[in-house]
C-alpha cells in the first residue's frame, strides 16, 4: 500500500466514516423513523434463530468490548499488570473464543437467510449485504490471529493501539503506526470503518435502540386489561 493510500485510509477515512455514521443515523431517524428496526424474521421460521442469534450477539458484543478496551487502554496503564506480549496473547485467546462463537452463530443466520425461501423472499438486499460484510469482517478478524502470533513481542498490538488512540484524540501521524503492519490488519481496519459508513443505511441502526431500560424495569408491562 502506497504512503498516500495509507494516509487516506488510516488518517482521513476514520473521520469520514464516523461523520457519515452520525449524520446518516440522525437523518434516517428524523426522515424515516419507521424503518428504524431490526426486522426480525423469527415469525417466518424459528428453527435456528435462537441458537444463531444468541451465539452471534454474545460473540460480537464481547468482541466489540474486547477491541474497545484492548485498543484504547494506554500502555502506561496495562504495563502496571502485564507486558504487551502477555496482553497480545490474551487478545488472541479471547478473540479466538469469542470470534468462534460469533462465526458459528453468523453461519447459522446466514445459511438460514439464504436458503429459506420465505426468509429470502422478505429479505432486503441491504439485509443480505450487511450480513455478508460482517461475515467477511469476522473471517478477517480470525485471520489476524496467526498474523499476531508471528509478532509475539506485542509490537503489532502496540502499533494498532497507538493508531486507535491517536485517532480518537485527534492527534496527527496516526497512519504512520500501521504503515508497515501486515495487510490482513489493514483490511480488517478498513472494512471495519466501512461498516461505520454502511451503518445508517442498514438494520444495524437497531443497535442504538437496544432496549436496555427494559431489563431494569420496575414492574410488569400491562399489554391489555383482563375481561
Amino acid at each position: 500500500m502506497s504512503a498516500y493510500l495509507n494516509d487516506f485510509f488510516f488518517g482521513i477515512y476514520p473521520y469520514l466514516a464516523i461523520v457519515i455514521m452520525v449524520l446518516g443515523s440522525i437523518l434516517r431517524y428524523d426522515q424515516d423513523p419507521y424503518s428504524w428496526k431490526a426486522g426480525s424474521s423469527q415469525l417466518l421460521r424459528s428453527k435456528g434463530m435462537r441458537a444463531g442469534s444468541n451465539l452471534f450477539h454474545v460473540g460480537i458484543i464481547l468482541l466489540f468490548f474486547g477491541h474497545f478496551v484492548g485498543l484504547l487502554t494506554p500502555e502506561s496503564v496495562y504495563h502496571l499488570v502485564m507486558t504487551a506480549a502477555v496482553k497480545q496473547k490474551m487478545a488472541m485467546i479471547a478473540g479466538g473464543i469469542f470470534g468462534t462463537l460469533c462465526f458459528i452463530g453468523m453461519t447459522i443466520l446466514l445459511v438460514r437467510r439464504l436458503t429459506d425461501p420465505r426468509i429470502r423472499a422478505t429479505s432486503k438486499p441491504a439485509d443480505i449485504m450487511i450480513l455478508l460484510v460482517l461475515y467477511v469482517q469476522l473471517i478477517l478478524g480470525l485471520a489476524t490471529i496467526p498474523a499476531s502470533a508471528q509478532h509475539a513481542d506485542g509490537s503489532s498490538m502496540i502499533a494498532l493501539a497507538n493508531w486507535a488512540q491517536h485517532i480518537v484524540t485527534f492527534r496527527g501521524g496516526a497512519a504512520d503506526f500501521v504503515l508497515h503492519e501486515p495487510l490482513v490488519f489493514k483490511l480488517h481496519i478498513v472494512l471495519g470503518l466501512t461498516i461505520f459508513v454502511l451503518f445508517p443505511f442498514t438494520r444495524l441502526v437497531h443497535i442504538l435502540s437496544a432496549p436496555i431500560k427494559y431489563i431494569f424495569r420496575s414492574g410488569y408491562q400491562i399489554v391489555r386489561r383482563r375481561a
